[in-house]
């Protein structure tokens, strides 16, 4: 059984993420031990550093052409993260990066699926969505992706679905889809809501608002909008995204002073 790496990430946290890998590489197999050296090489990727990401695993590339295919699925999952991914800025993919990337995360897809290790083939296929950027193309790996996801029985795969169906509905929105991505946010919401994190739910209340909004539903964003806006100051988490929606929703309905009330709000609490 290998190692398990979630238990060990704080997202948030990179440099402390790398300070649990390297402790525990001490007590770690030699299979694990190559698991934890594509995480410490995520870890870099987390901070912007993509060479030192890079350089760190092409040091380990020798020994895990032999090893097994966890290692070499996500050892090319991580190759591919340092040449395009939500880290980096869009502007800095070049055309030969995105190639690079491509390649690197379509070879640890076949790997994952050969050995069914289904968490990594959707992980495989979610980055893929970072190299074909257009709604068409972001609708065909959400759908692969939630095929994977509905097939497995593996917890790892099964807990990518709330993910999986936000992509859908974004990839459904920008088609103009609006009713499909509707259903898919509204799914993801009820997956959110039996979880536990606070802040992912309100995100997904906040995407089934904004396509409300482009549906013509108005009084319904609202609604939900100035919820999330109490939840988000009862958090001490003000959302200028929140205060974005409001004053688009305020303006479609000529009220310019409400409207301005939360313009000057967003810019407050922007950057």
């Amino acid at each position: 059984m290998a190692i398990d790496v979630k238990s060990l990430w704080d997202f948030g946290n990179p440099e402390l993420s790398e300070s649990r890998f390297r402790a525990a590489l001490e007590t770690a197999s030699e299979e694990d031990a190559l698991i934890l050296q594509t995480q410490i090489a995520r870890t870099y990727g987390l901070r912007k550093d993509f060479d030192r990401a890079r350089e760190h695993l092409i040091s380990i590339f020798a020994v895990t052409t032999s090893a097994g295919p966890e290692v070499r699925a996500r050892y090319m999952l991580e190759l591919g993260r340092t040449y395009a991914s939500a880290a980096h800025a869009p502007q800095s993919v070049t055309d030969e990066n995105t190639e690079r990337a491509r390649a690197a995360y379509e070879s640890s897809l076949a790997i994952a699926k050969s050995a069914q290790l289904d968490g990594l083939a959707i992980d495989a296929i979610h980055m893929l969505a970072f190299v074909d950027t257009t709604p068409e193309d972001q609708l065909k790996w959400g759908q692969e992706a939630l095929a994977i996801v509905e097939a497995s029985a593996q917890p790892d795969a099964k807990a990518w679905e709330a993910s999986i169906r936000n992509n859908l509905g974004m990839a459904l929105h920008g088609l103009g889809r609006l009713e499909e991505a509707l259903d898919q946010f509204q799914q993801a919401l009820a997956m959110r809501e039996r979880g536990a994190n606070a802040e992912s739910i309100r995100v997904a209340h906040w995407m089934v608002a904004w396509t409300l909004r482009s549906l013509g539903r108005t009084d319904e964003a609202i609604e939900i909008q100035l919820r999330l806006e109490q939840e988000c100051d009862a958090a001490n988490a003000p959302d200028p995204y929140v205060y974005e929606e409001l004053e688009l929703l305020y303006r479609s309905k000529g009220d310019e002073a409400r409207a301005d009330q939360y313009a000057g709000l967003k810019k407050t609490h922007s950057g």
